[in-house]
């Protein structure tokens, strides 16, 4: 039983194969999975996806290194798909200091208003954080986002920096980082994290997994993110399996949909 709260099935890298992926997720253990769309073509892909499979749900947002293309337009568009049933999030946005498409006073402006947007549609927000650990958290408190909440996706700050995430009311998603052997800080922050706050993620095609490093990565792989975690916390896998799909039932709202069910 996992959930997979990051994964871009929407991308081109599935085309070919998607069915053969999800079965192998299923084979893995993995029950339901956030696919996020971040542009006009990912978000339109992911739409499409959480209609025909009724273990997708979607996030939809706009990625911080396109954030220069974030047109009013689109963020309302963005809006009107929100009031779908199986959006549950809004994201990914955040800041990206790594590429320069977007100057950071832009993508802080784009962060600001999907911060807003998130709040005005009562739906929690995934953070997209690389390499402006500060300036995220600077941001996210200067706009109140402990009102909503959400997920720092693939956490790769300090503990320090996820301490001061989880004050205001935000998960800590951790991926394929956690299981590179020379990866200090994710390691620190999956024993820090209280397990009630705890989620697993692939972010596939991306990040892979040891001992898939370099390889598309794919949701099935979630499960080593997981056995990773459990050791590292020295608890059973079932466990962390079991805490972090609740914590992730309980964010997105599905827990109540799921005891209906």
């Amino acid at each position: 039983m996992l959930f997979d709260t990051h994964v871009h099935l929407n991308a081109d890298h599935f085309e070919d194969d998607l069915e053969e992926v999800l079965a192998r997720a299923k084979e893995a253990g993995v029950d339901e999975m956030v696919v996020v769309g971040f542009d006009d073509k990912t978000i339109r892909i992911a739409m499409d996806l959480i209609e025909r499979y009724s273990f997708l749900y979607a996030a939809i947002g706009w990625h911080p290194v396109d954030a220069i293309d974030l047109t009013g337009e689109k963020l309302r568009w963005i809006e009107e798909l929100s009031s779908h049933p199986k959006v549950v999030a809004i994201g990914e946005t955040g800041l990206d200091y790594h590429w320069d498409k977007s100057p950071k006073d832009v993508q802080k402006e784009a962060f600001r208003k999907q911060i807003a947007l998130a709040k005005k549609v009562k739906l929690p927000i995934i953070i997209h954080d690389r390499d402006a650990h500060q300036d995220i958290v600077d941001i996210l408190r200067e706009e109140n986002a402990a009102d909503i909440g959400g997920i720092m996706h693939c956490f790769g700050g300090s503990v320090e920096i996820a301490r001061q995430c989880l004050d205001m009311n935000f998960y800590i998603s951790l991926g394929g980082p956690v299981t590179f052997k020379n990866a200090k800080r994710p390691k620190e922050v999956a024993k820090a994290v209280p397990a009630d706050r705890l989620l697993v993620e692939t972010d596939a095609p991306f990040l892979a997994p040891h001992p898939y490093r370099g390889k598309r990565n794919e949701p099935a792989y979630v499960k080593l993110v997981a056995e990773q975690i459990a050791e590292l916390r020295e608890q059973s896998f079932e466990e962390i399996a079991l805490q972090t799909t609740e914590n992730a039932r309980t964010l997105f709202g599905l827990s109540s949909k799921k005891e209906a069910d």
